[in-house]
C-alpha cells in the first residue's frame, strides 16, 4: 500500500452522508484503485454501505459519534470538539499519515480547522479558495472564490503563482495564461489595489505562466485565460452568477423542448446532441473546490452534490497529489 496515494475522508459532511460520501469512494474506485481511503466518521454506519463492495486493504475506518454540522458557525465547529469526522481528517494530513484531504462538510468550519491545524506555505499570507470552470477550450482554474473578502496586492500576486501552480498540477502539458478579473480591460480601469496588482505581474519576469493582463465577467469562458483572479468578493459573486446562468439555461431549454409536440420531436432528433450539452453543464463535472495556501492541499466537495459529483472530487485530490502542487508552489513564490 506505500505506493497508493492516502486520501483522508470526512465521511460525515454534506447531504446524504455517509451513504454518499461512500458510494462516491466506492464508484472512483472501479475506474482509479490507486487510493487508499482513510475514512472518519460513524464506523457503524459506513461499514453498513462499504463492507463487501470494496477489499479492505483499500481503505480503513476511523470511528467517531461527533460531527461538524452545517448550521455550526465556524467558531462553533471549532470549539465542538477535536474528535469531529472533520477535525480528525484534517489532523490525519498534519501527521502525515495522509497526503490530502477532502470534505463535503460546513465550508466555513473546514477552512478555519484547517487553518487551525495547517501551516501557511512559507511567504503566503493567506490561502485562497479555487476551482474549476469550464470554457470553450477546457478548463479554467479561478480564485479566490470566498476565503478572503479583502486582498492586498500583494495577496493577489501570490493567488496568481497559487492559481498557475495548481493549474500545471491538473494539466502539465498547459501553459497557463493568467488574468485578472476587472471591470474593463483597459490598463487604467479598476480600484487601486488590482491596479497595483497588475503593475506588479506586468513588470515581473515569470516563467511559470504568462500574463495576459484584465478579464472582464464576460470573458470568463472564452478560453483565452485558463487561470483568473480576484479577490473572494468579487470571485463569489462571480461563481453564483454562473451557477445561476448554467441553471437558468438548462431549465429554460427543458422547458422549451419538452412544452410542446414540436419540441418533443426536436429534443428526439438533437437527442445526442443534447446530451453533449446536458453533460457540459453538469456541475458535478467540476465539483471540488480547492483550498490552497496551506502546507496541505485541502479539498471541499460541494454539500449538495450525489455520489458522481463525490467521485469526481476524488479525482481532483489525485490528480493534485500527483501533479505536486505543494512542491509547485513552494517553487515559485
Amino acid at each position: 500500500m506505500k505506493d497508493l496515494i492516502k486520501i483522508a475522508v470526512d465521511a460525515m459532511g454534506g447531504d446524504g452522508s455517509p451513504k454518499k460520501i461512500i458510494d462516491g469512494i466506492i464508484h472512483n474506485h472501479k475506474s482509479n484503485p490507486e487510493c487508499f481511503f482513510k475514512i472518519f466518521g460513524d464506523e457503524q454506519e459506513i461499514k453498513k454501505y462499504i463492507e463487501n463492495k470494496i477489499d479492505k486493504v483499500f481503505y480503513n475506518i476511523s470511528n467517531t459519534s461527533n460531527t461538524v454540522k452545517s448550521t455550526d458557525s465556524p467558531l462553533e465547529a471549532a470549539k465542538r470538539g477535536k474528535d469531529t469526522s472533520m477535525w480528525l481528517a484534517i489532523e490525519s494530513v498534519k501527521k502525515k499519515e495522509s497526503d490530502i484531504v477532502i470534505s463535503a462538510g460546513n465550508t466555513g468550519a473546514l477552512l478555519v480547522i484547517a487553518k487551525l491545524n495547517l501551516k501557511m506555505i512559507e511567504n503566503i499570507d493567506k490561502p485562497a479558495l479555487s476551482a474549476l470552470w469550464p470554457n470553450k477550450k477546457g478548463m479554467s482554474v479561478v480564485l479566490d472564490l470566498g476565503a478572503n473578502i479583502e486582498c492586498s496586492s500583494k495577496n493577489l500576486v501570490d493567488f496568481a503563482i497559487m492559481g498557475a501552480s495548481l493549474y500545471k498540477s491538473l494539466y502539465s502539458d498547459e501553459q497557463p495564461n493568467v488574468a485578472l478579473l476587472n471591470i474593463g480591460s483597459e490598463e487604467l480601469k479598476g480600484n487601486e489595489i488590482i491596479k497595483e496588482t497588475y503593475q506588479i505581474l506586468n513588470e515581473k519576469k515569470n516563467d511559470n505562466f504568462n500574463f495576459s493582463g484584465y478579464i472582464e465577467g464576460n470573458q470568463l469562458m472564452n478560453g483565452e485565460v485558463n487561470v483568473i483572479v480576484s479577490d473572494g468578493f468579487t470571485g463569489n459573486v462571480a461563481l453564483k452568477t454562473a451557477e445561476g446562468t448554467a441553471n437558468f439555461i438548462t431549465d429554460e431549454l427543458k422547458n422549451a423542448l419538452g412544452g410542446s409536440i414540436i419540441g418533443k420531436i426536436s429534443s428526439l432528433l438533437n437527442i445526442s446532441n443534447l446530451k453533449k450539452f446536458k453533460k457540459r453543464l453538469d456541475p458535478r463535472l467540476y465539483n471540488g473546490a480547492i483550498f490552497i495556501g496551506l502546507d496541505t492541499p485541502v479539498v471541499k466537495s460541494h454539500g449538495g452534490t450525489d455520489y458522481i459529483g463525490f467521485s469526481n472530487s476524488i479525482d481532483v485530490c489525485n490528480r493534485i497529489v500527483k501533479g505536486n502542487l505543494i512542491d509547485k508552489i513552494k517553487n515559485n513564490i
